[in-house]
């Protein structure tokens, strides 16, 4: 990197180069909108470092620190926030918590940190040297260390954002976040120790996972099997995306009546596998594929569209959508309508509502149906034929290709590899990457389809106790004796916490494409690859090959 460069990110997996954006993000984000999240993340392990030192003393915090720090790292997620002023306002939240917490640490020896020193003036920020950014940290490896820990930490955040909502915490899992980026904090922490936090992050990352999952099921039912309408009706509609199962309800509850649909859009799609959520009428199908055909999908939508977490592409200057856009929770777009959380926890989406009485009804680009809603409760309740079909060799392997999906022309990699895989093959899925493949004519096996899609990323979760419970069904000491192959397509730090709580589980040889993350050094690369398999994808003819295909 040379002095002038605008900015430093290579958090998602399409960063310029494979390196690192450094004029402009390729997400869209702005060079300053990059330095305000590089101060708010300094400020939230400012904040962590003196809330992990008054715990140490046996002191209280503040139960403030919960929802900033959770918020702050969800807000900094790829594609989540472009609105500087909702950034620098949490920058000043931050450090306002910050100080209220060192004033209660008043006879602790705090740490000498340049986190605990930063005031907000962005005047003091050195873009040389980069004193709060990724490139603090000068040591490649020990970044790589800290950098993969923190990402992890960014998807735990949107995992226990979206639960927290539904009323499910836990102060352990903020406890160890906090404790988590005190120690990256620490200039002086060794390799080791980082390489035992990335392993104690994604153990957490399967209990955050695991609570959601919890508050899904228990607010909305276990997802059925369900055939999603890809077609459109003839009311105005209002478009709905992102992954929050909580706003989509308010959504649901106040056009009820309305003469208003309500459509899914990509990660929102297993909205209509949930039987609290699929009993409301108006929820009439998904609209459009994966986050980043949204240009072209929202300008043909004629409706408002929500946005509850991040896969915001930003609008083009001519955009016909951006004026019938809304943003909430960690998101945020300048120009944008902001709907806030009201002091009850809901949302109030009157003005959304009004937006579409005044719009046609959404131009239809697809018609049909796709099949879904094959999480852990639905598939153990198949149980008994799956391990038939596995027994009889019918079914010979499973290929778990979970994660995202992206715009990259190498992503097409998905698409020729499912179209390869041989007919006695099961693709297990969960998150946007299933829009490379889940309107492809398949078929099934023994009337099992032959992509079992479990919903959302987090919804990974269901994977693992699929086959946890496969692993204990046939008896096996190793869960990598299981017939399954990993074949994970990412593109940001969900798919992070995602690949870590896997490892966590004890899962190996896993392979992550199209191309390996730029923040894993070359020698930290070299240890996950000694220690548990992970891989690159090559071509399709070869990996079927590596997979036993």
């Amino acid at each position: 990197m040379i002095m002038d460069d605008k900015m430093f990110c290579y958090q998602c997996q399409e960063t310029a180069n494979g390196t690192g954006c450094v004029l402009k993000g390729v997400c869209g984000k702005q060079p300053q909108t990059s330095e305000y999240m590089d101060l708010l993340l300094a400020v939230v392990r400012g904040v962590s470092v003196v809330d992990s030192e008054l715990r140490k003393a046996g002191k209280t915090t503040c139960d403030c620190v919960n929802d900033f720090v959770i918020d702050a790292l969800f807000c900094t997620i790829t594609n989540a926030n472009f609105d500087d002023d909702s950034i620098a306002a949490r920058i000043e939240k931050g450090i306002e918590i910050r100080n209220k917490l060192m004033a209660k640490a008043d006879g602790i020896a705090l740490p000498d940190y340049e986190e605990l020193k930063w005031n907000g003036d962005k005047s003091q920020y050195d873009k040389a040297y980069k004193k709060v950014g990724v490139l603090r940290t000068e040591n490649e490896d020990i970044r790589s260390l800290k950098e993969l820990t923190v990402y992890g930490l960014k998807g735990l955040a949107a995992y226990y954002e979206h639960a927290a909502r539904l009323g499910f915490t836990d102060k352990e899992l903020i406890n160890f976040t906090c404790d988590a980026l005190a120690t990256i904090t620490n200039p002086n922490a060794g390799q080791e120790e980082l390489f035992n936090l990335v392993l104690e992050t994604g153990k957490a990352g399967v209990k955050a996972m695991a609570m959601l999952d919890e508050a899904n099921t228990k607010s909305y039912g276990n997802p059925e099997i369900t055939k999603v309408n890809i077609g459109v009706g003839k009311n105005p509609g209002i478009l709905i995306s992102g992954h929050d199962l909580h706003d989509i309800e308010d959504l649901l509850k106040q056009t009820e009546g309305t003469g208003i649909d309500v459509y899914t859009h990509g990660e929102m799609l297993p909205a209509h596998y949930y039987p609290q959520l699929k009993k409301y009428k108006h929820l009439v199908g998904n609209y459009g594929n994966a986050w980043w055909k949204q240009r072209e999908e929202f300008s043909s939508f004629n409706g408002p569209v929500v946005f509850t977490t991040n896969c915001i592409v930003p609008p083009l200057a001519n955009a016909n959508y951006k004026e019938r856009m809304f943003t909430m929770n960690s998101t945020g777009f300048p120009g944008c309508k902001h709907i806030e959380t009201g002091s009850d926890g809901h949302k109030d989406f009157t003005e959304v509502i009004e937006a579409a009485r005044h719009s046609n009804a959404p131009t239809e680009i697809e018609h049909g149906e796709i099949l879904g809603g094959f999480a852990h409760n639905q598939v153990l309740e198949l149980a008994d034929k799956i391990v038939e079909a596995v027994k009889n060799g019918d079914i010979k392997k499973f290929v778990v290709m979970a994660g995202c999906d992206g715009r990259m022309k190498s992503r097409n990699y998905y698409t020729d590899f499912a179209k390869a895989l041989p007919k006695d093959a099961v693709i297990l899925t969960a998150g946007c990457a299933k829009y490379k493949y889940n309107k492809l004519e398949l078929g099934d096996i023994n009337g099992i389809p032959r992509v079992l899609d479990a919903g959302q990323c987090n919804d990974s979760y269901s994977l693992a106790v699929i086959a946890m419970k496969l692993q204990e069904v046939f008896g096996l000491d190793d869960i990598n004796k299981l017939p399954i192959a990993y074949n994970i397509a990412w593109y940001e730090q969900k798919a992070v916490i995602v690949l870590l709580a896997l490892l966590s589980l004890g899962v190996k040889n896993i392979h992550i494409g199209p191309s390996l993350p730029a923040f894993l050094s070359a020698n930290v690369a070299k240890v996950l690859v000694e220690q548990f398999g992970i891989a690159g994808i090559t071509t399709v003819e070869d990996d079927l090959k590596i997979f036993g295909m």
